[in-house]
């Protein structure tokens, strides 16, 4: 899924419970257990981090991309170091995740959690899950084309004024 995609994912949960009537709790309560349980349940239900997985890879790829820019006679070792050193960090990516809960969990209720959680887990949210990368490129190339549009006749629009205004 592109990182546009999972945005979009992301975006279409919040999306969904409001459309369900949802309330946001306020920002500044402190999550239970109880509350950041059911908050992973539904990141995970929602698969909201799945983009966030390509991150560490990333920057290890650019490392190794600066580090063999200046050194390329190394690029072995340079590339087994920035390796070593990526999977070292790897365990930090369940900190990530529990700051996604905490997200959620600043926003839903532990009842809309759930309901978030249990819309996804039916056929309509996995397929909306299954769909988001298509639906997110459809709306991105419906907006392109809008924009062109809108902004064509806009220039139309202020030429015919500047006409009719003597400039």
């Amino acid at each position: 899924m592109t990182r546009h995609g999972q945005r979009f994912a992301s975006l279409s949960t919040i999306f969904v419970a409001a459309m369900m009537g949802f309330s946001m709790p306020s920002w500044s309560q402190e999550a239970t257990p109880e509350h950041l349980a059911a908050a992973r349940e539904a990141v995970s239900a929602s698969q909201s981090t799945a983009s966030l997985d390509a991150i560490l890879p990333n920057l290890g790829e650019q490392a190794k991309g600066q580090l063999i820019a200046n050194r390329p006679d190394a690029a072995d070792k340079l590339n087994t170091i920035v390796d070593e050193a990526t999977i070292a960090l790897a365990s930090r990516r369940g900190s990530l995740e529990d700051e996604v809960a905490r997200i959620y969990a600043r926003i839903f209720t532990i009842e809309e959690l759930k309901q978030v959680t249990t819309f996804y887990q039916t056929e309509a949210g996995a397929k909306l899950i299954r769909e988001t990368p298509v639906i997110a490129r459809s709306i991105e190339e419906a907006a392109r084309v809008w924009s062109a549009g809108v902004q064509r006749d806009l220039q139309q629009e202020i030429q015919k004024k500047i006409e009719a205004g003597g400039l």
